[in-house]
């Protein structure tokens, strides 16, 4: 038996969507998912709400701005704070038996890439690179994360970095089932990478929830497919 995951999914606890957790969970079931892994910016109010709802789906995880790029984790019960090294931020992460990868990290658009010699440093320390991420609209930089790991032997997660619920599922996997980061390493070795790069105009999602959350109306969040 093999299970569908989508590694890379914001909520409204993030400052640039605003996808409801439920409306998440139900874009996830449509499209066929098994596991989700919720990872709003320096967050996990969202991914624990969603967890609530659906425990069976929904791993709660974060994504975290360090001083030099973004980690991507899961597995985890306690928010850890962003602008930490990422040494120290995955100290915090095994801490509480959690997994991390590098988030998009040749995708030089995003302020989280990151700069070579920092990447070389932590490859030692992690348990993946985001070989896919469907907002790469460049598809030299998914070519790039996924061939940093295979030089290093390092596995390789995919995600859609959904910001809206039409957005998740669009980067997923298809690996053996796992229930805890020892098991999500060892299954991620059989994974196979599912999705297409997103349409570049889902980036305005992302800047009208801004707007809204600064400008506009006060709800948190909405249930827009």
């Amino acid at each position: 038996m093999l299970v569908k995951a989508d590694f890379h999914v914001h909520t409204c606890a993030s400052p640039d969507s605003l996808a409801r957790p439920e409306a998440v969970i139900a874009a996830a079931r449509r499209r066929g998912l098994d596991k989700i892994v919720i990872t709003d910016h320096n967050a996990i109010a969202g991914a624990l709400e969603a967890y609530h709802l659906a425990p069976e789906m929904v791993i709660v995880g974060e994504e975290i701005m360090t001083t030099e790029g973004e980690l991507l984790a899961a597995f985890l019960h306690e928010v850890i704070p962003p602008h930490l090294t990422p040494e120290e931020t995955i100290a915090r992460v095994r801490a509480q038996g959690g997994f991390v990868s590098v988030a998009h990290p040749y995708d030089w658009r995003r302020k989280g890439h990151w700069q070579p010699a920092a990447l070389e440093r932590i490859a030692p320390l992690v348990d993946a690179i985001e070989g896919f991420n469907a907002r790469c609209f460049s598809a030299s930089a998914n070519r790039q994360a996924a061939e940093f790991a295979a030089v290093r032997g390092l596995p390789v997660t995919a995600g859609s970095d959904a910001h809206a619920p039409a957005e998740i599922g669009g980067g997923a996997m298809v690996l053996p089932p796992f229930t805890n980061a020892a098991e999500l390493k060892e299954a991620l070795h059989r994974g196979e990478i599912r999705g297409k790069t997103a349409p570049v105009w889902v980036v305005l999602a992302s800047r009208y929830a801004k707007w809204r959350k600064k400008w506009g109306n006060p709800l948190k969040g909405t249930d827009h497919r």
